[in-house]
Formats: C-alpha cells, structure tokens, sequence
C-alpha cells in the first residue's frame, strides 16, 4: 500500500483548486458574451419607469441614445429639446438624443466615453460597468475622476420592447 504523507496531500489538494480555478476563468467556447449594448430602463425609486435607452455598438465604440421618456402627469417629453447643448445637438429633441459616446469594452467595463446631461448640457466622462450576468449596468458620469461622480443603474428589458430598427444606427 501506498502511503501519502501531508505535505503531498496537501500539495494535490492545491492542484485540485488551481485547476478548477482556471477552469472556472476560462470562457466557454461557442457561448457568446453579453454586452451592453441593448435596450435599458432606468427606474425611480419606487420601481416605476423614468426612460428608456439604447445602446449601440458601432464597430467597438458604444453609444447611448435616450429612446423613451415616461413623463410625470401635465409633461410633454415629445417637445423637450437639449436648448443648453453645443454644435450638432443644439435644440435637438430629447428623445432620439445620441448622448453616450465613445465608450469602448473592456471585459465588463467601458471606458474612455463621455455622457451628455441634455437638461445643463455639460458633457461629463463617463463609464459604465455591466454586471456579470448582463441584466445590469452602472452607468457613471463624473468630472476628473470616476469618484467625482454619480451612478445610475438601468436594468435591461428585451429588445422587443420598442419597434424593430427605431433609434438604433450610429450617429
């Protein structure tokens, strides 16, 4: 009989973790990764909706447009226009709106963008960080460094949920 001492046990107990580590790390073949782009809902605090967004990939720079606003009681969100913005986006309507822009994927982060506030019209830095399983994403504008800043987390909602096609080519 073979006898196995603690120090060679424990060493293949190691062995054991560090390979279901890797295992565990490594992608599956052929299952595609979720990104951020989609369609996404941002909620109140009480759960009700507040807008809708989507985000499109435009050859590995993701952008955000604002596709549905649900208005309080007497608001008319049809006739909101960005008056505060610069250039190309001066008095565009809210809705429709390309107001993510130049984020790139990094695992579940994107960085390097820039998010647009159409009621100042400053533009902030930005980045937003999908959650493991796709259904979440941070969204977060900030000035100088991510910590001068504020989040929002939108859930995902099926892509079903607007027509086929509306606001989603790149600008």
């Amino acid at each position: 009989m073979l006898k196995i001492g603690p120090m060679t046990r424990l060493l293949g107990e190691l062995a054991s973790v560090a390979l279901c580590m890797l295992v565990i790390s490594v992608p599956l073949v052929g299952v595609p990764q979720r990104t951020a782009a989609g369609l996404w809902e941002r909620v109140d605090e009480s759960g009700a909706p507040v807008a809708w967004f989507r985000i499109i990939d435009c050859n590995g720079v993701y952008q955000g447009k604002m596709v549905k606003i649900f208005p309080r009681p007497g608001e008319d969100p049809s006739n909101w226009r960005c008056t505060a913005c610069q250039d190309d986006q001066k008095n565009a309507p809210v809705i429709g709106l390309t107001f993510i822009k130049g984020m790139r994927r990094n695992g579940l982060a994107y960085e390097g963008g820039s998010i647009l506030d159409p009621r100042s019209g400053l533009v902030y830095s930005a980045r937003m960080e999908l959650s493991p399983d796709g259904d979440q994403l941070e969204v977060r504008g900030y000035l100088g460094i991510p910590i001068l800043g504020q989040s929002e987390f939108w859930r995902r909602i099926p892509d079903s949920s607007l027509p086929p096609g509306r606001f989603a080519s790149c600008s």
